[in-house]
């Protein structure tokens, strides 16, 4: 998940669901950003910490796709 660090309320929702969450989980607050992040670079940091969470998840050695993405595709 990714939050805003000054979207009050949306913070503690956040962190009660992942409470809650089964597996592999965390939380990135994007400091001084609120709802939507429309601050200067917020969105940035945004598409850094996703684009992060997807090299790291989906993505194998050698920049190939996940062996089950490439089982879909035969």
């Amino acid at each position: 998940m990714i939050v805003g660090g000054a979207d009050f309320g949306v913070i503690e929702l956040n962190q009660w669901a992942l409470e809650r969450l089964g597996g592999q989980r965390s939380i990135a607050i994007v400091p001084g950003a609120t709802h939507l992040f429309p601050e200067p670079g917020a969105l940035e940091a945004v598409i850094e910490l996703a684009a992060g969470w997807f090299k790291k998840h989906l993505v194998t050695e050698g920049d190939q796709p996940a062996k089950a993405n490439r089982n879909s595709e035969q």
